[in-house]
């Protein structure tokens, strides 16, 4: 993709993330929710690398003044977040997180370290509180830094998504937002999101979905 920056007004700048993005954007993601941990980070590393960024699109919005991290999206086509892990992102999976746990307790890299989990990615969730699956439609992973009151600053997250919601218009489709609070997603309204519906990731975590359509879109304008 190539690099892109748009300038928001007064306090922050959204622009194209790239790979050097990536270990930031995945300490924002893990430390914004339950699964805050070294092996958690490392998935989601692997994940943005190998996947979110080959398939989709990610950006990052930045404090003017001292380029700190403030939010992130992330964006993925038509199909692209209701599909399991496909047979090369599981073996990159695999083999790398196989390695750092047998680095990190010393057993044998032949012993199995780990249970690759089944529903990597949004897969379970959005078939379950995700719209018509026979209709195209964006995902969109947003996600603020939680000790930085002005990351949900309305003016950043326009820009944020932006540039996603360009290419969903384009194709006329459907975009579903997921965020980590219900108030996070009720802030997406006047954007033409609607919901929020919770929905268990764990035990202890929930993300809450928003719907987009052309439909809603226009309500918002209106």
């Amino acid at each position: 993709m190539t690099m892109t920056t748009l300038e928001i007004p007064v306090r922050a700048a959204v622009r194209a993330a790239g790979l050097v993005d990536v270990p930031a954007v995945a300490r924002l993601i893990t430390q914004s929710s339950a699964g805050h941990s070294e092996q958690a980070q490392r998935v989601m590393r692997l994940v943005l690398a190998h996947h979110a960024l080959e398939k989709g699109q990610v950006w990052v919005a930045e404090r003017d003044d001292d380029g700190t991290l403030l939010a992130a999206a992330i964006w993925l086509p038509p199909g692209t977040g209701v599909d399991p892990p496909g047979p090369h992102l599981k073996s990159v999976l695999s083999r790398e997180l196989a390695t750092g746990r047998s680095e990190a307790t010393g057993r044998s890299a032949a012993e199995p370290a780990f249970c690759l989990p089944q529903d990597l990615f949004l897969s379970t969730v959005l078939k379950a509180a995700g719209p018509d699956p026979s209709a195209p439609y964006w995902t969109v992973v947003a996600v603020c830094a939680p000790d930085e009151t002005e990351a949900w600053d309305r003016t950043v997250v326009d820009g944020l998504l932006a540039p996603g919601l360009r290419a969903v218009d384009e194709q006329d489709a459907t975009a579903v937002a997921v965020t980590l609070s219900a108030r996070h997603g009720d802030q997406l309204r006047h954007l033409g999101f609607r919901g929020p519906r919770r929905a268990s990731v764990a035990p202890d975590a929930s993300v809450w979905l928003t719907t987009r359509t052309r439909h809603a879109l226009v309500e918002a304008a209106a």
